[in-house]
């Protein structure tokens, strides 16, 4: 059985590169804590949206999908599931919030990865929620042309449990040593969950909701403001990509780790980026809401599309924001660019 030993590994990924990603994120988290301190009303606002960012994007890594009418409402709980995906959404609505809510409470432990995966289908019927894998798995991939492969061969399900307890147990230890920097070892801990593969289903969307747990209890709570699920949707191809490169030799115990360190420290910079970038329009002092949104606009290099002008800022309504488009694409500031639902919007630096 492979041995989980990060008080060995941690300090080989101590390269430059790495060890300037983490002091940013170390900045991040400074400013982030003043922020929040002096602006948690209207964060609220940013909870929200990361909600539902969150709950679809992990889902849609998975190819859950539903209407962005009825995600909306599920994740709010305006409405129970009708479909088999819907019911998958709400159980990882409700495990989020519990995470979001209760992170300060829940341990990392065989016990409660269990129950935190029996939450994710309580809505489903399916008996394997809360359940280790009682068959032996694969990570397969597709290629472009439909043909399938094994990418990788996890633990066996005889072994699974006694795997998962091994795991819980090195990390415990290495934090409660408090010499290894959390950033570093949460990734390494995600990457051994993927490759033990534990649950007949979910283990994706569990690494998932692990990684917001982790981050939450290591202090960087950046993950209720902006959604980690989504900044991964929208790289998953690189997301796979580390996850493949950081899992070859795993069962020698050869792997080297920092494929996925580096890919999940990119991760979370790129939240902190977002988040101190929105709370900066957010709380601008002086300037009214239809100068917020030049501001938006000016501050973006290449295009912004309105929907995500309004999720920047919440509290302006969708009729301010395009009747403030309008005027700017009038008087030439801004210039628009296409039609219907693609259209979007760019800064004239020409002017």
């Amino acid at each position: 059985m492979r041995v989980y030993e990060y008080n060995k590994q941690w300090q080989k990924l101590l390269t430059p590169e790495i060890v300037t990603m983490l002091s940013q994120i170390h900045e991040y988290k400074g400013e982030q804590n003043l922020f929040i301190e002096a602006q948690a009303d209207t964060l609220t606002q940013l909870v929200e949206i990361a909600k539902i960012q969150s709950t679809e994007a992990s889902n849609k890594i998975e190819g859950i999908y539903t209407s962005d009418e009825r995600l909306k409402k599920l994740v709010t709980n305006k409405t129970t599931p009708k479909t088999r995906n819907e019911q998958e959404i709400a159980g990882y609505r409700d495990v989020l919030s519990t995470i979001h809510e209760s992170y300060e409470y829940i341990p990392v432990k065989p016990t409660i990865i269990l129950q935190l995966h029996r939450d994710l289908y309580k809505f489903s019927g399916k008996t394997i929620g809360g359940s280790y894998k009682n068959a032996d798995n694969v990570i397969a991939e597709e290629d472009d042309e439909g043909n399938r492969f094994v990418r990788f061969e996890p633990v066996p399900a005889w072994e699974t449990p006694s795997a998962i307890e091994e795991l819980c147990a090195a990390f415990d230890d290495v934090i409660s040593r408090n010499e290894a920097d959390p950033l570093l070892i949460i990734p390494m801990f995600i990457l051994d969950f993927l490759c033990i593969h534990p649950f007949n289903d979910g283990n994706g969307r569990m690494s998932r909701l692990l990684t917001l747990l982790l981050l939450y209890r290591a202090g960087y709570i950046v993950g209720k403001y902006i959604s980690i699920e989504k900044v991964i949707e929208e790289s998953k191809a690189t997301y796979y990509e580390a996850l493949q490169n950081s899992s070859y030799g795993w069962h020698e115990e050869e792997n080297d780790y920092s494929h996925f360190v580096r890919y999940m420290l990119g991760v979370i910079l790129s939240a902190y980026r977002d988040f101190s970038s929105r709370v900066r329009v957010l709380t601008t002092s002086g300037l009214s809401k239809p100068e917020r949104i030049q501001e938006i606009i000016k501050d973006t290099l290449g295009k912004i599309t309105k929907a995500e002008i309004i999720q920047k800022c919440p509290d302006i309504s969708q009729i301010t924001v395009q009747r403030t488009l309008n005027e700017l694409v009038k008087n030439g500031d801004v210039v628009k660019i296409g039609g219907g639902r693609y259209t979007s919007y760019v800064w004239n630096r020409e002017k």
